[in-house]
């Protein structure tokens, strides 16, 4: 596997079996080991994290699970979701080089990915703050490629959506470049262009849905992202802004 990037997948690990990506490429940087663009592959994540404190479960030898360093010292603490951005995007570039351009393809605030109503990549990052800069963040990423069978409804694969069995590396190799260049676009300050995108993929933007909003059903247009990565939703009248804990999506 050998991707066409400056940094990103140039200093390659990867490892049969190991409990998380994500805890390998932390364990890295604190010996010092890790350059920026480092990435930690697997074929088998037995203790995968999710967000909200999920697990990622991931059949093995069937799916993309990674882990990428990066230093995005640029960056003010009070903008990690732009960065959230940039990843889902660069994943969500990959995804449509794979599907076509379709509606059916989307992001799910903050950064999952979705075909339809149902999900095929995940994204957790990781970043360690120094003062007020963001020192490094490790960008941990779940795609379900191969997988035929699934555990839960709501999940499918690459496969599953295409009849087609991929080929593991080449698809690795496209996401790293796919990501590399969103970051590079973030790293040269074209923020608007990066949230312009973010809205244009983001799934259910400015169509009404019912939601869950402390215990009560709410119907619900969402109209929008913060900057600090709340979900700005339109309801009863009035756009109210919510964290990741907040709103459930019905």
């Amino acid at each position: 596997m050998s991707p066409n990037t400056l940094f990103t997948g140039q200093q390659l690990i990867w490892l049969p079996a190991c409990p998380s990506t994500n805890s390998e490429a932390h364990q890295l940087l604190r010996e010092n080991r890790a350059s920026e663009g480092c990435t930690v592959i697997t074929d088998d994540q037995t203790a995968g994290r999710g967000q909200r404190g999920n697990q990622w479960l991931a059949a093995p030898g069937e799916n993309l699970t990674l882990s990428v360093v990066w230093l995005p010292t640029f960056l003010d603490a009070s903008q990690q979701f732009l960065l959230s951005q940039a990843v889902a995007l660069g994943v969500y570039d990959w995804a449509e080089t794979l599907l076509q351009p379709t509606p059916q393809l989307r992001l799910k605030w903050p950064n999952d990915l979705y075909f339809g109503t149902k999900k095929f990549g995940g994204i957790l990052i990781e970043n360690s703050l120094s003062g007020a800069k963001i020192q490094s963040s490790i960008v941990g990423i779940g795609l379900n490629v191969n997988q035929q069978h699934f555990s839960v409804p709501t999940a499918t694969s690459l496969s599953v959506l295409t009849g087609r069995h991929f080929q593991r590396e080449a698809l690795a190799a496209a996401l790293l470049e796919c990501l590399e260049r969103r970051y590079l676009q973030l790293r040269a300050g074209q923020v608007g262009q990066l949230r312009r995108a973010y809205l244009a993929a983001l799934y259910r933007y400015q169509e009404w849905h019912d939601y869950e909003v402390a215990g009560r059903r709410v119907r619900g247009q969402i109209v929008g992202v913060e900057e600090d990565g709340r979900l700005a939703v339109e309801m009863e009248n009035a756009v109210q802004r919510f964290g990741l804990q907040e709103i459930k999506y019905l």
